[in-house]
């Protein structure tokens, strides 16, 4: 184990998370191949050791303390794998689904995961267009998601891919409180229920919120909207 890894394992200690030396290896061989695919694509603006180990992996792994997750669970919009794949290497027992609109991110995810011997499945397509699809559509315990939209539009994306009485996760900064108050008709008209917020920091002071909303009933037929409507007109 290298010194990113020994730092991140402190780290990981430091806020209870519960992770193997075999699984401390695998986020940092993640590390590294995020700042190799990096130079050849936008994949992320974080690339200094400290802040992979801080703004994205304890940044992923935190949110886990507060979520009792089992069965599947999707990514929306997962980017370079944040939260998704972090999740999958601390808990190899989720199904996870890694979705992102843009080709290349999934071509460095399935790099990660075959390198890393992680299994996750991978689905290239846009959330409005997911959430129609009858293999996706309510067929997952959780939808998470970090950095992708307002709560009003977010919801929109991720509710119609949870099945009742399963989950929608949002990691979000200090700005949750005003984004969820606009957002209470869009989560209530979609089916969920805010069951509660939690609140926590990064090392560094880094304010961070996670948004759980309990799906209480199936999302109607006419969500998600397509064309570009969720976000031009939120609910």
């Amino acid at each position: 184990m290298t010194e990113f890894g020994e730092k991140l394992s402190l780290l990981f200690s430091a806020h209870a998370i519960s992770a193997s030396a075999e699984q401390v290896e695998a986020l940092e061989r993640y590390a590294a191949l995020l700042v190799e695919w990096n130079e050849k694509m936008n994949l992320t603006a974080i690339v200094n050791p400290e802040g992979i180990r801080v703004k994205h992996f304890l940044d992923s792994a935190l949110a886990l303390r507060y979520l009792d997750l089992s069965g599947r669970v999707v990514d929306v919009g997962t980017g370079a794998g944040f939260p998704g794949l972090v999740w999958a290497i601390l808990r190899p027992d989720l199904e996870i689904t890694l979705l992102d609109s843009l080709q290349k991110r999934l071509t460095f995810l399935e790099a990660v995961c075959r390198e890393l011997g992680v299994r996750a499945s991978l689905v290239h397509a846009r959330a409005e267009d997911a959430g129609r699809d009858p293999a996706l559509r309510e067929r997952f315990d959780c939808a998470t998601a970090r950095a992708v939209a307002g709560m009003n539009v977010l919801s929109e994306y991720c509710l119609p891919l949870v099945k009742t009485g399963g989950v929608f996760a949002a990691l979000k900064g200090p700005q949750m409180e005003e984004e969820m108050a606009a957002a209470r008709k869009a989560i209530r008209v979609l089916g969920g229920e805010v069951e509660r917020v939690e609140s926590y920091e990064l090392i560094g002071g880094d304010q961070r919120r996670l948004a759980i909303v309990r799906k209480a009933r199936p999302t109607g037929k006419q969500y998600p909207r397509q064309g570009g409507k969720v976000k031009k007109n939120p609910l």
